[in-house]
C-alpha cells in the first residue's frame, strides 16, 4: 500500500454509451465491465469534447476545451508547446512512474506511426491508431512470426464485402497485446505508486473482430439503428456538413446473397454513410461492433486479473471510458463526423475507488471527459495548473453531492482531413435540451431528450417555440465562449 493510489486509465476507442450490459443492454456482453460497474461508480450522463479522436484526446490528456488547447484537427502537424499533458504533470510534481500502452494520437502521424511529444511517460509501448504501430507490430514478428504486419489488415479489407466481417484470430489481436503488455507493466512495478493510460484501438472500424467472439452475436439478434423514414431527408439536407461518408450515386437495397460481391468494389468505395439501414447489413455490422466490444472487455478482464493476481487492486483507482461514439446506422449515418447525436457525443465512464465510491453507485450528473485530469490530480494530491478547465469528480465519487456542471459542451472544427466542407460546429446540452449550430452552414438543430430520446424532431423552426428558442441559443453562445481561456498569466498590473 502507498500514500497515493495506482491509477488505470482504461480508453477504448469509438464505443458508444451504451454498448455495456450492466447500463442496460441486454444484447451485449461485457461480463469484466460490469464487474467494474458493480464495484465502482457508473457516470451515466458523460459526453466527450470532440467527436473525433484527436481533439478528445487533447481535451481528456489536458484537462482544457478545444478553444484553448487549439487541437482541433486529426492529423496536426505538432503538439502545441504550450500544452502539458497529465502524465507530465505526474512526472514533474509527484513519483509517480507513468506508463502508456496502446493508442496516444495527439499529433502528426507519419505513415501510420504516430510522433510522440515530450510527454512524461517513463514507459511508452505504442501501437497506432489503424492499422500497425511501433511496439504492437514488433510482437507481432518476434512472438508470431508475422514477416510481414503491414500486410494483416489490407488482406482484410481486400476479403471483406465491405469494412466489417470476421477479423485477426485473437492471438493476434491488438487487443491480446496491449492486455499482455499492461498486466506485464503492472507486475512490474508493485512498489508503486504507478500512473498507466491503456489506450485500446478497438472497437474503431474496421470492424473485424475475431471468429471465437462474432460467433456469439447472431445478426438476426441485433436491435436495428434508431432511423424513421424522415431521416432520409433530413440527412440529405445536411449534406455540406462533414461526416465520414462517400456518396454512391446507385444504392441498391441490401441484398445479403449479392453483398459478397462487394469484395470486387473498390476500397473507397465501400464506405455507405448517410443511407437507410437496409442499403446494408445493419445488423451484420451492429454484430461485429458488439463482438470487438466484448474482446476488447475480455481483455479489460486480464488486466484487472493481474491487478488482482499481484495484490494490487485495493490500491489502484480505475477508470474507463471511450474518446468518443460510433452512429452505429443511427440515423442514416456510421462512423463520426460534424454531428453531436447522443450516439456519437454520449460516452461510457466507470470508476472504481476501492473504500472511497459506494459498490454499484450510478449517477446522473452532466459529466465531461475534461474533467477527468484534474479528477486524477485531485485524487494524486497534485495542485491543479491555473488553467486546467475541466472539473474533478471527486465530490460526486465519495457522495457529498449528486450535482456537477449545469451543461456540456462538445465541438468539431475542420477535424477531418479530405472533407469537402472542413465543417465547424458546436454543441451544448444541459440535461434536457440539446443545441447544435453548424457555424459555417446556415444550419442548427434543437433536440428536446427529455421528450425525444431518439433525437429525431428538431424544434429549430416549431411554431411557438422562438421565446424558448432565443434563450437556449443565449445560453449556447455564453457556453461555448466560456471554453476559451484567457490566455497567458498576467504578471503585470497594467
Amino acid at each position: 500500500m502507498t500514500d497515493r493510489p495506482n491509477i488505470l486509465w482504461i480508453t477504448t476507442d469509438q464505443q458508444r454509451f451504451d454498448t455495456i450490459h450492466a447500463h442496460g443492454n441486454a444484447a451485449i456482453h461485457t461480463p469484466n465491465l460490469d464487474r467494474l460497474a458493480a464495484e465502482g461508480m457508473s457516470f451515466l450522463r458523460t459526453y466527450c469534447q470532440a467527436p473525433i479522436c484527436t481533439p478528445s484526446r487533447a481535451s481528456f490528456m489536458t484537462g482544457r476545451y478545444p478553444a484553448s488547447h487549439h487541437v482541433h484537427r486529426n492529423g496536426n502537424d505538432h503538439w502545441p508547446p504550450a500544452e502539458t499533458i497529465l502524465p507530465a504533470i505526474l512526472k514533474d510534481t509527484t513519483d509517480y512512474t507513468t506508463g502508456l500502452i496502446g493508442k496516444h494520437h495527439l499529433s502528426r502521424s507519419e505513415n501510420r506511426i504516430e510522433l510522440i511529444p515530450e510527454d512524461g511517460y517513463d514507459v511508452a509501448e505504442l501501437s497506432d491508431c489503424w492499422p500497425i504501430g511501433r511496439a504492437y507490430d514488433d510482437w507481432l514478428t518476434h512472438k508470431h512470426g508475422v514477416d510481414d504486419p503491414l500486410a494483416l489488415y489490407p488482406e482484410l479489407l481486400a476479403n471483406a464485402p465491405r469494412d466489417y466481417g470476421p477479423g485477426l484470430p485473437m492471438a493476434l489481436q491488438q487487443s491480446t497485446w496491449w492486455a499482455e503488455r499492461a498486466s506485464a507493466f503492472i507486475e512490474d512495478h508493485k512498489d508503486g505508486p504507478w500512473f498507466l493510460n491503456l489506450n485500446a484501438v478497438d472497437p474503431h472500424p474496421p470492424f473485424f473482430p475475431p471468429q471465437e467472439f462474432l460467433d456469439r452475436y447472431k445478426p438476426e439478434d441485433m436491435p436495428l439503428p434508431l432511423f424513421r423514414e424522415s431521416d432520409i431527408a433530413r440527412q440529405e439536407e445536411f449534406r455540406e456538413i462533414d461526416q465520414q461518408w462517400t456518396k454512391i450515386q446507385d444504392v441498391r437495397r441490401y441484398d445479403p446473397a449479392e453483398d459478397v460481391d462487394q469484395s470486387q468494389t473498390p476500397l473507397e468505395d465501400r464506405n455507405l454513410f448517410d443511407f437507410p439501414p437496409d442499403t446494408y447489413d445493419a445488423r451484420m455490422v451492429k454484430a461485429c461492433y458488439y463482438a470487438m466490444i466484448e474482446m476488447v472487455d475480455d481483455r479489460i478482464g486480464a488486466v484487472l486479473k493481474a491487478l488482482d493476481d499481484s495484490g494490487q487492486a485495493e490500491n489502484t483507482l480505475v477508470i474507463f471510458t471511450s474518446d468518443h461514439g460510433e452512429m452505429m446506422g443511427d440515423h442514416g449515418m456510421l462512423y463520426k463526423g460534424c454531428r453531436f447525436f447522443e450516439g456519437l457525443v454520449h460516452v461510457p465512464l466507470i470508476i472504481r475507488w476501492p473504500g472511497v465510491t459506494e459498490p454499484g453507485a450510478q449517477s446522473d450528473a452532466l459529466v465531461e471527459l475534461v474533467d477527468l485530469a484534474p479528477t486524477i490530480l485531485d485524487i494524486a494530491g497534485v495542485e491543479r495548473p491555473g488553467n486546467m478547465q475541466g472539473k474533478p469528480l471527486t465530490d460526486l465519487l465519495k457522495g457529498r453531492t449528486t450535482t456537477h456542471k449545469p451543461h456540456v459542451v462538445c465541438e468539431f472544427n475542420e477535424a477531418l482531413a479530405g472533407m469537402p466542407y472542413q465543417s465547424h460546429g458546436t454543441m451544448v446540452f444541459d440535461g434536457r435540451y440539446k443545441t447544435c449550430m453548424y457555424h459555417d452552414a446556415g444550419k442548427a438543430e434543437i433536440f428536446d431528450l427529455q421528450e425525444d430520446p431518439g433525437e429525431f424532431v428538431s424544434l429549430w423552426d416549431k411554431p411557438g417555440f422562438e421565446r424558448e428558442q432565443i434563450r437556449l441559443l443565449k445560453h449556447h453562445l455564453d457556453a461555448v465562449m466560456a471554453t476559451s481561456d484567457a490566455g497567458i498569466e498576467r504578471t503585470g498590473n497594467y
